[in-house]
């Protein structure tokens, strides 16, 4: 017994299978498989991967899964060896009620590509519902003289089984009078009369009590039973007659309570109580929608009405007179489907979040259904125009929802999608859908600075790992591919140290000075930096940083002339007779520093007579204050501060040695002020003054060799006497003045010296080379001094 359905089982596979690939290789849509009802929940369908010509692995990596309609969950796919289960017990009477055949479609939706296949599983009747008549009793009048031969319409009972499992006979238990023949009505159900046999005599039995049996041909059968109660009347020989045996009639699904649907009329050609005629519904009123006035006949809806679930009704109608003689008929009402049901929409597939730069991405799945039909059930999806999505349709009722073009996620993040799904009926109704789209980053934007160089200024003399300044780029991505990493480049230069000078923070942009600058050494330097994100790949783009050293006044002025590390001190001869103004020497100094740090002043700061020499504070000249007399001491010492104008201020001092000497036959350098005023009127007087002085100078001079002569002949090997210390070579020619103070200008070089032979002292002084000083008259130039010698007692 076990392994006879088994076998009857396999053999409608193997030819169910045969006639599927017949299908296939017809261009057919679905695969069908057959299973009968109320099969345990759990057991095998069919190898749907083979079926399909799948591979096994190909369902679990490409998602798939099973689709039933409303996402009800009736079969199960084990995509590990793509075999199809069922879910939960089928029962076909609840899933398909009295249609035949009993067909669930559902799809294969595969997500990765997506892709679609369509099967059918046929559930197959079990005889599982015995035959039930509605009541438990029939009441049948039959009047005696009716005629043998008389048919009598008994009503029938129901099974909710199909094809064989459903009535398929019925029988009455055994008298004498009657028999029962089963007739097929339209629509495939069975339905009994009863036949008289032999006249009634009410006299002999008033009335009769039978069995009714209805039976079907299922295996096992079953089968229902109802009595039947026959009342023998008196004479009554006309039955009621119907106008039509059938009425056809429509009715919307929306039409009110209490609408009239039909009016049947029915008449008898008795008279009296034989001739009244009393309408009923021959079903009874417990499972139709209808309820029939049982004088007028006119039939009105008594429960609303579903297209979507019965679509038409065969609604017999008795008619039946005082005497118990009775006529039907059929009353065949449809359904006329109104658009009352709003598209429905199943989301099958939604992604989380869509990547930016994608085209054609698939977002969601989706399916669409509505219960009506035609127009009512036909259907069209739209989103809105300003997005940049399309949908498309792919399977049927099954639409997805794809990228038109490549997201920008740094333009917008995030989309609001409606889904309008409206039918085609009138009025025409619709549903909507809201779905979010977000859409994830992609680094596809490098880091950018804020500038494109960043200049940044520092004191010399800074402390080490000192904060010097920020540089700042901005990601507009986000997440890992925002994360900036800032980094230190290599230097365009090779000989700039860059490791040494600097150091950059990774996170935050910082840079530091690694130690101390110099500004004398090093006043800027540039580098570049780059800032790299964290995407894969990872993007970047760099920047130009100058830094700027700024002096600090951390350079003492430094003293050219006189020099101060000679090993005697250098003095200078002035002559009695130089006037106020006379220039003695002039202080040559230099500042490593630069700007203001470097500007140089000058100021007297100690003298052995106060009053009779003054410095100019900005080119350091020495000149005289007043007149020479012969009371002023002839040995003079002047301490000259040279000061900068930094701050805090930083100075250097020499000292200087002046002596008076008579009869000095150079001529004086008078003040630049006084110059101009005196050269007119004194130009021919000069002539003759020079010519003068230069023929008594000559003999002085000489008279004074001869004296130191003798004088170092006789002291021979007496002590050296000191000298003035004087520079290798001759003093530099090219010293300018280049900020205006500190050095010599080319007005004024100076060659002094004294030099000491064995015996003797020898000194050259103030040879000047002034500019040509026109005078009035002559235009001669003055004449360089010569060289003279003199012995002075100098300790």
């Amino acid at each position: 017994m076990e392994t006879e359905p088994a076998k009857t089982l396999q053999k409608r596979q193997v030819i169910f299978l045969a006639i599927l690939l017949l299908l296939w290789e017809a261009g057919s849509e679905a695969v069908r498989y057959s299973m009968p009802e109320e099969t345990e929940s759990g057991s095998f369908v069919a190898t749907l991967a083979k079926d399909l010509g799948l591979r096994v692995g190909e369902l679990a990596t490409r998602g798939a899964r099973i689709h039933y309609k409303g996402n009800k969950q009736l079969l199960q796919l084990d995509v590990t060896t793509g075999n199809l289960l069922l879910y939960e017990k089928l029962d076909r009477e609840v899933l398909c009620g009295a249609t035949d055949p009993c067909i669930l479609h559902f799809q294969l939706l595969l997500e990765n590509p997506v892709q679609f296949f369509q099967a059918d599983l046929q559930l197959t009747d079990i005889n599982d519902h015995s035959p039930e008549f509605l009541e438990r009793e029939m009441l049948l009048k039959i009047p005696e003289n009716v005629q043998t031969g008389t048919v009598f319409p008994l009503k029938i009972a129901q099974d909710f089984d199909i094809g064989s499992n459903t009535i398929q006979n019925y029988t009455i238990s055994p008298n004498s009078h009657f028999h029962v023949v089963t007739h097929n009505r339209g629509d495939g159900r069975k339905y009994p009369e009863l036949v008289l046999d032999k006249p009634l005599d009410r006299e002999e039995g008033p009335e009769l009590s039978l069995t009714l049996t209805a039976l079907d041909s299922g295996d096992p059968p079953r089968s229902g039973t109802t009595a039947v109660r026959i009342e023998v009347v008196d004479i009554n020989d006309n039955a009621p007659e119907f106008l039509q045996s059938v009425y056809e009639v429509q009715i919307p699904e929306n039409s009110p309570l209490n609408s009239l649907v039909v009016a049947v009329s029915a008449r008898d050609l008795d008279a009296g109580t034989n001739g009244n005629v009393a309408y009923a519904l021959f079903q009874g009123e417990v499972t139709q929608p209808f309820v029939i006035d049982e004088i007028t006949g006119e039939i009105r809806l008594k429960r609303a009405l579903d297209f979507e679930a019965t679509r038409y009704y065969n609604v017999e109608i008795a008619a039946t007179d005082g005497g118990g003689l009775s006529g039907k008929c059929t009353v065949v009402i449809d359904v006329m489907d109104v658009n009352d049901n709003v598209p429905e929409l199943t989301m099958s597939t939604l992604t989380s979040s869509t990547p930016e730069n994608s085209p054609e991405t698939v977002v969601a799945v989706f399916s669409v259904s509505d219960p009506d039909s035609g127009d009512n059930g036909r259907m069209v999806c739209s989103i809105q125009n300003d997005l940049p999505f399309l949908l498309k349709s792919t399977f049927k009722n099954f639409y997805t929802l794809v990228t038109e073009r490549p997201l920008d996620r740094e333009s917008r993040a995030e989309y609001n999608v409606t889904i309008t799904v409206t039918d085609m009926g009138i009025p025409r109704l619709k549903s909507q859908h809201n779905i979010t789209v977000l859409v994830s980053d992609v680094n596809d934007n490098a880091p950018a600075f804020t500038q494109t160089s960043y200049t940044l200024s520092v004191r010399e003399n800074n402390s080490p790992a000192l904060h010097i300044g920020s540089v700042r780029a901005t990601d507009r991505d986000a997440g890992a591919n925002a994360q900036v990493t800032y980094s230190l480049l290599p230097p365009l230069d090779a000989h700039v140290p860059l490791a040494s000078l600097v150091s950059i923070n990774p996170d935050n942009g910082h840079l530091f000075a690694l130690r101390s600058l110099d500004y004398e050494a090093l006043r800027a330097f540039e580098f570049r930096v780059g800032a790299a994100d964290r995407g894969s790949p990872a993007l970047s783009s760099q920047a130009l940083v100058r830094v700027l050293v700024t002096d600090d006044n951390d350079n003492a002025p430094f003293v050219l002339y006189p020099l101060q590390n000679a090993s005697a001190p250098c003095t200078e001869l002035v002559p009695r007779a130089a006037e106020a103004g006379y220039l003695v020497t002039k202080v040559v100094a230099v500042d490593g520093d630069s700007g203001q740090n470097a500007w140089l002043s000058y100021q007297l700061l100690k003298a052995t007579e106060p009053g009779l020499f003054g410095v100019w504070a900005h080119n350091g000249e020495v000149r005289t204050a007043r007149l020479l007399s012969e009371r002023d001491a002839a040995k003079h010492r002047l301490v000259v501060l040279v000061k900068d104008n930094g701050e805090p201020p930083l100075s250097a001092s020499v000292t200087l040695h002046v002596l008076l000497v008579d009869g000095f036959s150079q001529p004086y350098l008078p003040a630049p002020e006084a110059e101009a005023a005196d050269a007119a009127p004194a130009a021919a007087l000069t002539v003759y003054l020079v010519v003068a002085l230069a023929s008594v100078s000559s003999l002085f001079l000489f008279s004074v060799l001869v004296f130191v002569a003798v004088r170092l002949c006789r002291r021979g090997g007496a002590a050296s006497v000191g000298r003035c210390s004087v520079p290798e070579g001759p003093f530099p020619g090219h010293l300018v003045d280049v900020s205006g103070t500190g050095t010599l200008s080319h007005s004024y070089q100076y060659e002094v010296c004294l030099k000491g032979g064995p015996g003797l002292n020898e000194f050259k002084f103030l040879k000047p080379i002034l500019p040509n000083l026109p005078t009035q008259g002559a235009g001669e130039e003055i004449e360089e001094n010569t060289n003279f010698q003199n012995s002075f007692g100098l300790s």
